[in-house]
């Protein structure tokens, strides 16, 4: 069973340690490597461009961090460039790792939408719109105001859907989470968010948050950030599950998929340290699910998501 993981930092970790490099022994410090997703026997990994909001919202550290997706990444043996389905279809056929590029926080476009057509050339295939603090496009949750999207963050969303590019709500406060699903006429995303009934942390998604994701169409990406997954220390992948079930409960079990946040994190729950783990989370997966089931959780939801919603070539 290969996996699908739709979200992981390790781009944020090599701009800021321009020594690192994506595998070998410079990989030292790295949660998600080259070597540690062929071990996962993973399909396809999506790697985030986020930029520290210490950096300002400027364009270059957003093309340095596409510059190093390409030199870095997309240079290590077996990997290769999704921006549309045929290219997925590549790494199904061939047995290689998808990488797939996307933005988490759009600050540094300083609300130039015309950039936007400029990083889909670049290979920009999601956007998430925020990070947890405001922006020109709209608020994050942790925004104590809780506004939602900006006039120009409806624009944004409206060109992403033209683009083809996804839309990712991770992040998002509450009411900018609504405007999206209203605004979109395409089945959006939460890349790296789990269930708040579970564990109610602002970052997780509400029961009729989680339930318009599925009417829409869209996917969550159960995420491992431990204190998104349950209160205290020794967070475990059993209660990772509980998150899983709920969201099945809900009539999700088709809209599930991964979004680890592997380098996003400094503490991990027990035994999902890095991508040489998920044999772990998948054998928790088959001892509580169908094999049927597990497959989809994995990848095969993603993949029918991405199937549809990349351009076809």
């Amino acid at each position: 069973m290969r996996s699908i993981d739709f979200h992981c930092d390790v781009l944020s970790k090599l701009l800021k340690h321009p020594d690192k490099e994506f595998q070998g022994e410079g990989s030292a410090g790295l949660d998600v490597t080259c070597e540690r997703l062929k071990q996962s026997d993973a399909l396809l990994q999506t790697f985030a461009v986020f930029i520290s909001p210490k950096l300002g919202g400027r364009i270059e550290p957003i093309l340095e961090s596409i510059s190093l997706f390409r030199t870095k990444v997309l240079a290590a043996e077996g990997f290769h460039e999704v921006r549309s389905a045929a290219d997925l279809k590549h790494c199904l056929d061939t047995g290689k790792i998808g990488a797939l590029l996307s933005l988490e926080g759009v600050d540094g476009l300083q609300g130039h939408i015309w950039l936007l057509p400029l990083l889909y050339e670049l290979g920009v295939r999601a956007a998430g719109i925020t990070w947890n603090n405001a922006n020109w496009a709209a608020d994050g949750i942790m925004e104590r105001r809780g506004g939602g999207l900006t006039e120009a963050g409806r624009q944004f969303v409206q060109t992403c859907n033209e683009l083809e590019i996804i839309v990712d709500v991770s992040h998002l406060s509450e009411r900018a989470f609504w405007d999206v699903l209203a605004v979109s006429d395409r089945p959006i995303i939460a890349s790296h968010s789990n269930a708040r009934t579970i564990c109610d942390h602002p970052r997780n998604l509400t029961d009729s948050q989680i339930r318009a994701l599925i009417e829409s169409g869209g996917m969550i990406g159960v995420t491992y950030v431990p204190w998104f997954t349950a209160e205290g220390d020794g967070v475990t992948i059993q209660q990772l599950l509980l998150h899983i079930e709920h969201i099945c409960e809900l009539g999700g079990e088709r809209h599930i998929m991964l979004g680890s946040d592997f380098d996003g994190i400094d503490s991990y729950i027990d035994g999902l340290a890095h991508p040489g783990d998920l044999p772990a989370l998948r054998e928790a997966m088959l001892n509580n699910y169908s094999s049927a089931h597990t497959e989809a959780f994995l990848s095969g939801n993603a993949l029918r998501y991405l199937h549809q919603q990349l351009p076809q070539k």
